[in-house]
């Protein structure tokens, strides 16, 4: 990626509440026409990067730019260029969609000779033809976030940030949602940073993902890169269902060296190993007359790498308290 394609660029970006990290020297580019996923749980630092990005809160190091703007010596260029859909978008609840769009506009400095027929053209683009007026504050939650779409793209944005924009829609609503994402990216060229949590609906629409972790990126890159480096940093887990499952079989798996856990999951088992296991069982539950009814490496889809990497990272933090636990016993 060269520098004339980067959009976003975060650069050792800090920021301390207190004793607190909320994010702890993050690095990142994302190139523009991207839509880059941000993903972790509730408290990760997400929204405190975003607020960063968007110059309303000020990093302790680093800094954040967008299109070659600094974020926090230059808030006010950056609001320029870039839009904001919220978790939970506000409109005025007495004015209809219409209205707000159109108030929107004259607070953009819009022609008012261009503001309706923008409107009109923004309704139909997000399917909002049909309410548009209807006052706002009758609006479901998935209504409100196409207006929300509606509303950033009044000013034409280069750059558009979305914190947790799937959360509470129905799946017909979040189908129709996630596609209109993907627009805005091919047709428009528009680049988007998707915060959120709901891994399944993320995976969908992203070019590459994040993961972040306690302030922390532990890992970036597209899903198949993702699930390529947990291979190659051995973790691999085999689920496997058979008739019959017996003591014999499972203390066939127990012995096979680099097995580092079995458990059940109802009727299946899940053999978590630092090498890859298939050729071995395999051959072993044909010469034994065993038959497979289900038999899978996981590893593919983001929910299972993401739950690798945060499993990965919290024993690594436990390994890292009980060094430093050990360490400050010794000095006493």
């Amino acid at each position: 990626m060269t520098e004339k394609d980067e959009m976003i660029v975060l650069s050792g970006l800090t920021r301390r509440y207190g004793n607190k990290t909320a994010v702890d020297h993050l690095n990142l580019k994302v190139k523009k026409g991207e839509v880059f996923g941000l993903l972790g749980p509730n408290g990760a630092g997400k929204t405190t990067t975003i607020l960063m990005l968007l110059g309303l809160t000020e990093p302790d190091e680093g800094y954040a730019m967008i299109d070659g703007i600094n974020c926090t010596r230059n808030a006010m260029e950056v609001k320029k260029i870039t839009g904001y859909l919220p978790d939970n978008v506000g409109f005025y609840p007495d004015m209809t969609g219409r209205e707000n769009l159109r108030f929107t506009g004259r607070l953009n400095g819009l022609n008012e000779k261009e503001i309706d027929p923008k409107i009109d053209e923004l309704l139909e683009r997000v399917g909002m033809t049909q309410a548009a007026d209807q006052k706002a504050g009758t609006y479901s939650r998935g209504m409100k976030q196409r207006l929300g779409i509606a509303d950033i793209l009044m000013k034409d944005p280069r750059v558009i940030i979305m914190d947790e924009p799937t959360l509470g829609l129905d799946p017909e609503g979040m189908k129709e949602f996630l596609h209109l994402i993907r627009q805005l990216a091919e047709e428009d060229g528009r680049t988007i940073l998707v915060s959120s949590h709901q891994l399944y609906q993320i995976q969908q629409i992203c070019d590459r993902v994040g993961i972040f972790v306690q302030g922390r990126m532990i890992a970036c890159g597209t899903i198949p890169e993702l699930g390529t480096a947990l291979v190659r940093e051995n973790h691999y887990a085999l689920e496997l269902e058979t008739q019959p499952l017996d003591d014999r079989l499972l203390g066939f798996l127990s012995g096979i060296g680099g097995v580092k856990n079995i458990r059940r999951e109802g009727a299946r088992l899940i053999i978590e190993s630092d090498k890859d296991l298939r050729e071995q069982v395999m051959s072993y539950l044909y010469e034994n007359h065993y038959v497979p009814t289900h038999f899978r490496q996981k590893g593919g889809d983001l929910d299972e790498i993401y739950s690798s990497y945060f499993e990965h990272e919290e024993e690594e933090a436990h390994r890292h308290d009980t060094a430093k636990r050990g360490h400050g016993r010794r000095e006493k």
